[in-house]
């Protein structure tokens, strides 16, 4: 008997239509909640102005500082947050992320999209994602600032000491730096546009672009978990800063 070939569709027609029987929707569905809660408190907090430094301690959203007097509604938080949220807007991941979730374009892998959608690519009003390579460098400038931020913490009018607040700021900029340097354009920067690697100097950029691909194939994990990271440590300086907490001084 010839051997038959029997073609099964991929998806139905029709939007969120699909034959795919796992919960698809939980991911977009997630995503939708966790950024929507994110920026909500960012929000509140870029405009509360208000609880955001104590001792040594400073929040990542209002660092570096910069005073604003006498200009209604602007704050030193909305000065800086545009900086690290144009990086994370047009993240390579973050595109997918909130192309699915928000945008339904696409739902999901053979789901379904809208009736007579046109993919046009990143083009018209999506080229600002093009500014991703220029906000990288952007972005290792904010990490400067944190690392600093952490090694401020560290010293008290006593003298030297290590709070809880103080681990808490070094595990934002190493969860931002995991994130950051593991871009895709930072990866693209250090061991791009090579087919070999010759010499000593090739010998360390080969293992430069390997550390940095460890971090790109983990991407996504370091996206969301150090976004997570920004905001519990926000929070953190300001349940100490506002009195709701104590910060423990280990030594």
């Amino acid at each position: 008997m010839a051997n038959q070939q029997v073609r099964l569709p991929v998806l139905q027609s029709g939007f969120g239509k699909t034959l795919r029987k796992d919960a698809w929707w939980a991911g977009p569905a997630l995503t939708v909640a966790i950024l929507s809660s994110f920026i909500v408190y960012a929000t509140f907090r870029a405009f509360e102005n208000n609880y955001f430094e104590w001792q040594s301690y400073i929040s990542p959203f209002y660092s570096p500082y910069i005073p604003v007097k006498g200009i209604p509604l602007l704050t030193p938080a909305l000065l800086i947050l545009p900086g690290p949220a144009t990086f994370r807007l047009t993240c390579y991941y973050y595109r997918k992320a909130y192309y699915r979730s928000f945008a339904m374009d696409p739902p999901g892998c053979a789901v379904g999209e809208r009736n007579a959608h046109k993919y046009n690519g990143e083009t018209k009003l999506l080229l600002f994602q093009n500014l991703h390579r220029f906000a990288l460098y952007l972005a290792i400038i904010f990490l400067g600032f944190l690392w600093y931020d952490f090694v401020r913490s560290l010293f008290w009018p006593s003298g030297f000491h290590v709070g809880v607040g103080s681990l808490v700021l070094l595990a934002n900029p190493t969860l931002l730096s995991l994130y950051t340097f593991g871009c895709h354009s930072f990866r693209h920067l250090v061991g791009g546009g090579m087919n070999t690697y010759p010499g000593t100097l090739g010998a360390l950029r080969y293992r430069a672009w390997k550390l940095v691909s460890w971090a790109n194939e983990r991407h996504m994990q370091f996206a969301w978990v150090s976004l997570f990271g920004v905001a519990l440590t926000d929070f953190y300086i300001r349940c100490v800063a506002s009195g709701a907490i104590s910060d423990i001084r280990l030594f």
